[in-house]
């Protein structure tokens, strides 16, 4: 990719948001990529450098911006096998394994998807950020399943739209212990930082926190173990488990939220994200991608029907 530079007059009718207007009309980058431009100095408000992405444009305004090329990624591309469930000229789409994190962290410096892809894909370096290049959504270490990395910025902001809007539906497996209060619900809790451990999250009070939704349904009924499919709403961090563990049922295996001991022998938490519904770039009708349960997990409900617990 090379410099661009762009300039326009607003003419708009009514006043609007700088970063909103120009995310907007230039979707090859996302809002939060256009404030960072703008943080830099890279976007002129009437010749004069904007000061934030807040400013009200008034008609008449004179805007101009340069984008740069893509930052070359320090990322070190990795040969890592990857389950590709769809990929076209703009995403692919993967069945991520457990144990595998999404993007380098502290103590996870190698071995990540988003190396994997890269080594798959160059093309998503610099999209949507240099250290999380292509990726659009995360799931937790130990959490299997969907998830969606964009190859260029137009689709990161496509993608990340719906989700920000609520429009990408998203449905999980999980195994609970116990059984919830009733088959089908609604979870509604707030989550933020925990206050004992700030590392961790927590369910806490609104005025403390970010609301959060989730609906389960129950899908199979073991004497001490629950299947439960479930739609998280919003999309908080670790808000499946959290809201689960809130209404009594905590994951099976989640030793950090759940029991230190899990009671069944599993080495991952049991929670599969397996059905994704979202719409491609440029496409009015979703499209529904879905992650067949892993061998391990469907090891464990085989021998629970089996052989009871």
């Amino acid at each position: 990719m090379v410099e661009q530079e762009i300039a326009f007059t607003y003419q708009e009718n009514s006043p609007q948001r700088l970063d909103k207007y120009l995310a907007a009309h230039f979707p090859q980058l996302s809002r939060a990529r256009w404030q960072a431009l703008i943080k830099e100095g890279l976007v002129k408000l009437n010749r004069s450098s904007a000061s934030k992405g807040g400013i009200i444009l008034q008609p008449g305004d004179f805007v101009e911006a340069i984008i740069p090329p893509a930052k070359p990624t320090q990322l070190q591309p990795e040969s890592i096998a990857l389950d590709i469930l769809y990929e076209d000229d703009n995403l692919i789409v993967v069945n991520k394994p457990a144990r595998m994190v999404v993007h380098p962290a502290a103590g996870h410096d190698t071995g990540t998807l988003v190396q994997a892809v890269l080594a798959h894909s160059p093309q998503i370096q610099g999209v949507g950020g240099e250290q999380r290049p292509g990726v659009v959504h995360r799931l937790d270490k130990d959490t299997s399943g969907i998830i969606l990395l964009a190859k260029n910025d137009s689709t990161h902001h496509w993608l990340q739209e719906q989700f920000r809007t609520r429009q990408a539906q998203k449905v999980y497996l999980a195994l609970v212990d116990g059984k919830p209060p009733t088959p089908s619900g609604r979870i509604e809790a707030a989550i933020g930082r925990s206050p004992q451990q700030r590392k961790l999250m927590a369910v806490v009070i609104s005025t403390k926190g970010r609301i959060a939704q989730s609906e389960y349904h129950t899908l199979e009924n073991f004497p001490n173990h629950t299947l439960l499919e479930v739609h998280p709403i919003t999309g908080r961090t670790h808000q499946i488990r959290l809201h689960l563990k809130f209404i009594g049922c905590p994951v099976v295996g989640d030793t950090v939220y759940g029991r230190k001991i899990p009671t069944l022998p599993i080495n991952r938490h049991f929670l599969h994200a397996a059905r994704l519904t979202i719409r491609l770039p440029g496409d009015k009708i979703p499209h529904t991608f879905e992650a067949a349960l892993p061998i391990e997990l469907n090891e464990i409900l085989e021998t629970l029907r089996k052989f009871g617990e």
